[in-house]
């Protein structure tokens, strides 16, 4: 069975949707950020700090080329993990993106931004960081979810979308 890629903006739920849909499924939960914070020894702010975006991401496209030869995976992947698409290509393998579309407004309004280092300057950047990410949020999605009143509603509209694809689930 493929796996599972969630993806989309910082606070959409990736990490707690996933925590819920790998339970559903019984499926190892793998959380890209969380795996680099392991690997590199340091938290995410910190890598940004010390060595920079471009690092943090050649830290991501290590992790996407570990994750390319696993199945049966829920992935919440970091949020600007698709800005590279060879990091889709790779997912893509074994695997179908999903796009958690929350509005932006609604994330950075509800959402703890401490330690987002992407989220430090202000609501406006946010939103239009958002704005600039969402084409290819899009484009890298084979399923988009728009439902976000519950963590248990999410989960139930993701399943249904993708029992509709085959090897899925």
């Amino acid at each position: 069975m493929r796996s599972i890629i969630l993806t989309g903006m910082m606070g959409c739920g990736k990490s707690t949707c996933g925590r819920c849909l790998s339970e559903r499924l019984g499926r190892e939960l793998v959380d890209t950020d969380a795996v680099i914070v392991r690997q590199a020894g340091k938290s995410i702010s910190d890598i940004f700090a010390q060595e920079g975006e471009a690092a943090f991401r050649d830290l991501e496209t290590a992790v996407c080329r570990e994750l390319a030869g696993r199945d049966e995976l829920v992935v919440a992947a970091g949020g600007g993990l698709v800005l590279r698409r060879e990091n889709v290509e790779l997912l893509k393998r074994r695997g179908v993106v999903v796009f958690l579309n929350r509005p932006a407004a609604e994330i950075f309004d509800s959402t703890s931004m401490a330690g987002r280092p992407l989220a430090q300057n202000g609501r406006a950047a946010f939103l239009e960081t958002f704005a600039a990410r969402e084409p290819v949020y899009r484009a890298a999605a084979d399923v988009i979810v728009e439902e976000f009143a519950t963590v248990s509603d999410t989960v139930r509209t993701l399943l249904a979308q993708l029992a509709r694809m085959e090897g899925v689930l």
